[in-house]
């Protein structure tokens, strides 16, 4: 399974976001990442339909939609009608997880499951076949710049190993995020990633060359 860089918007230049989007698009991103926060799940307030909505013109990419809010099911409808193409939500807050993934799908999206730093993967167990993707947060959610955490590298191990268990590992994706720099990528492709997550990492500089060199590092890594 390829590698994917995914730019979390939340790190760019909200005067020049779309012209950002495109950048990283066009030198060869395949998901934009879009953190969605609601000030309760996480301390943070971020952005949501109407600037979802006002940047889908900008490109085609897979709009990865993050929701970092509670009871996220709410707002599943119209995160489709505003251009999400996947949407993450995180098992910590969702009351009913089993009945989320399945009005995401049957609303026509991927759905996929997040894990904050001190969740077991465990919790996954009953649900993980019914994902398209697993997201490990390797920071505690809610606000950019944060270090990587090392120990969540493990818990990315443990996603893939019981993937390959399942005869899943090409089907179910795993996605890092947080703390992710050109630095530090190669240990979360050696635990098994192939979703990458990047915010400042891609936006901090040129969108265009910073996505490039994260695109080289994957065909580096991969042979």
């Amino acid at each position: 399974m390829r590698t994917i860089l995914a730019p979390s918007i939340l790190a760019a230049d909200f005067k020049r976001l779309g012209q950002q989007v495109s950048e990283a698009a066009d030198a060869g991103a395949e998901y934009i990442h879009i953190d969605v926060m609601d000030g309760m799940f996480v301390p943070s307030i971020s952005f949501g339909m109407p600037v979802i909505k006002s940047i889908r013109s900008c490109t085609d990419k897979v709009f990865d939609v993050h929701m970092m809010v509670e009871e996220p099911g709410r707002y599943a409808g119209a995160m489709k009608e505003a251009g999400a193409d996947l949407l993450c939500v995180h098992q910590e807050a969702c009351c009913h997880l089993d009945r989320t993934i399945h009005q995401i799908r049957e609303l026509g999206m991927k759905a996929g499951v997040a894990l904050n730093p001190a969740t077991p993967v465990s919790m996954l167990d009953c649900i993980l076949e019914q994902v398209d993707m697993v997201l490990i947060m390797s920071v505690n959610p809610g606000f950019g710049g944060q270090k990587l955490l090392p120990y969540t590298m493990e818990k990315v191990r443990q996603v893939r190993d019981r993937l390959r268990e399942l005869g899943k590992e090409e089907q179910i994706r795993i996605q890092v995020d947080g703390g992710v720099t050109l630095g530090n990528v190669d240990q979360a492709l050696e635990a098994g990633a192939n979703v990458i997550v990047a915010g400042s990492a891609v936006f901090g500089g040129d969108a265009g060359a910073n996505t490039r060199e994260f695109l080289r590092k994957f065909e580096e890594f991969n042979g």
